[in-house]
């Protein structure tokens, strides 16, 4: 049987270790990535694993969609910027054999250093 394990994280902020829930093929569920909300699901191809992410974000409410079919060990990351200084928001897709896992990984970024930048 084909599994998908999916950690949605409610608040990426938090440290520590990803959380992850059971999802089967084609069963959507919310992400949020700071202020950057959406849904991600994946089918079965031929091809691979092809997982589906729409994101949306801002007052203007301009849907982004990301699609990528993974094959076992592949991942995909979704990020999101934040203010200077400021670690990104992420979150990773990633496929282990017959399962695939939604992992917060923001607190395994570091910030962009600011020294050599002038103004």
């Amino acid at each position: 049987m084909i599994r998908i394990a999916a950690g949605l994280i409610a608040a990426l902020g938090l440290a520590g270790a990803a959380q992850a829930e059971e999802l089967r093929p084609l069963q959507a569920r919310s992400i949020e990535i700071g202020s950057t909300t959406g849904v991600a699901y994946y089918q079965v191809s031929d091809d691979g694993f092809r997982v589906v992410a729409t994101l949306v974000s801002g007052e203007a409410n301009v849907p982004v969609r990301v699609i990528a079919t993974l094959m076992p060990g592949q991942g995909v990351v979704l990020s999101v910027p934040q203010a200077l200084n400021e670690a990104s928001r992420e979150v990773e897709i990633r496929r282990v054999n017959d399962t695939v896992t939604v992992s917060d990984i923001s607190a395994t970024v570091q910030p962009a250093s600011t020294s050599g930048v002038s103004n």
